[in-house]
């Protein structure tokens, strides 16, 4: 498994980015597959993951503003993310395979 992340940037509170976590060889529909935010203090929360049965959880902090898809096609997982609060700002990290051990390179969203 090598999980690729991109999307993340820097926006003002209230902005929209969305993130990207695909995988060149790993069939990301088989699998649950999960973000996780790392915050200032290191500490890393699970924001939402989407099971292989289309199953999605949400942390409360982010309900009603984030939304995880999976496109098989692309075999990509996106976390759409609105109205961005400065709380949100992370190190976001994609999370697939058996009990979400394999873990991307992260990528940076900076929310002002």
């Amino acid at each position: 498994v090598q999980l690729v992340e991109s999307g993340g940037g820097s926006v003002q509170a209230g902005g929209s980015l969305r993130l990207s976590c695909t995988d060149s060889g790993f069939r990301m529909s088989g699998s649950d597959t999960g973000w996780y935010r790392q915050g200032p203090g290191n500490e890393c929360t699970l924001v939402s993951s989407i099971n292989s049965d289309g199953s999605r959880y949400y942390a409360n902090s982010v309900k009603g503003r984030f939304t995880i898809t999976r496109d098989n096609a692309k075999n990509t997982v996106y976390l759409q993310m609105n109205s961005l609060k400065s709380e949100d700002t992370g190190l976001y990290y994609c999370a697939t395979g058996t009990d979400l051990a394999s873990w991307g390179q992260g990528t940076q969203v900076t929310v002002s």
